[in-house]
């Protein structure tokens, strides 16, 4: 093919992904990050061959803020690819520094929420691990909004949930991550200073959480201990109500069957007195 001949960008980055392509910070070849058949999808969808032909860094701000309205890989039975998935595949085309990405990191507001969820992606795609881990951590405690788009539908997430699934999942938006280093690894190898939650340390509040634990069981053996004596008590009641009423009811039986003795008595003496005077 001759020189002088125009060759689409995607087309090119494609068919140069084993000559002299740069490869990315963590040693990936960018062209093969993401799988054949999804790349293939990406190149033939008609929000690539329209919105990203001829994009630049600049130009990723803008079609973001005006055609991404949700994070997702492929979706419908088609297993079309979202607008935020071609963008992304546009980000390891263009190769982006990290000036540009600590750039699209701090982009906050709600208008620019999936610009930084965008700039996450790529981060966990083409950045070493303890990078990886010192870019995202801090988007931990961001609160905002997202909607999440897959083939079973539409879902509510969050940012600091979709970085967590970044940081701890191996597939995320159609797309297999490569496999990083355990943290504390890192940290054993002094890549890593020990990450302190917002929370606070966990070992403090483990102990906080079991001393709340053995005041309340003791509480509740206390007030077990007192119904169990309130409940003897009423046993006790219940027993000496039952006793006087036995010996009512005994009184009762004796006395009427020393009335009937009596009056079988006095029929008895009437009944011998009647005798004699028929005599």
């Amino acid at each position: 093919m001759s020189k002088d001949t125009h060759r689409a960008d995607e087309r090119r980055f494609l068919d140069e992904r084993g000559s002299s392509a740069a490869l990315a910070p963590n040693g990936l070849n960018p062209a093969t990050i993401m799988e054949k058949a999804v790349r293939e999808r990406i190149v033939d969808s008609y929000f690539w061959k329209e919105q990203c032909f001829g994009v630049n860094e600049a130009d990723v701000v803008d079609r973001v803020a005006e055609h991404v309205s949700f994070v997702g890989g492929t979706y419908g039975g088609s297993q079309k690819p979202t607008p935020f998935l071609c963008l992304a595949f546009k980000l390891l085309q263009l190769a982006p520094d990290d000036g540009v990405v600590a750039e699209y990191l701090a982009y906050g507001g709600e208008r620019f929420k999936y610009l930084r969820a965008l700039a996450c992606f790529y981060v966990r795609l083409t950045r070493r691990a303890e990078r990886v881990h010192a870019l995202l951590e801090p988007f931990l405690e961001d609160r905002r909004k997202l909607r999440r788009k897959g083939r079973a539908g539409t879902a509510l997430t969050f940012v600091d949930q979709f970085v967590d699934d970044l940081l701890t999942k191996d597939r995320v938006c159609a797309t297999s991550l490569w496999q990083m280093p355990k943290r504390e690894i890192l940290e054993d190898l002094d890549l890593l200073e020990p990450r302190v939650s917002p929370l606070g340390d966990i070992e403090d509040l483990l102990a906080e959480d079991e001393d709340e634990d053995v005041d309340m069981n003791g509480h509740g053996a206390d007030s077990d201990d007192e119904e169990g004596l309130i409940h003897e008590d009423r046993s006790d009641r219940g027993r000496r109500r039952s006793t006087s009423g036995s010996s009512d009811r005994g009184g009762s039986t004796s006395r009427h069957r020393s009335r009937s003795r009596s009056r079988d008595d006095m029929d008895v003496d009437q009944s011998h007195d009647s005798s004699e005077d028929e005599r």
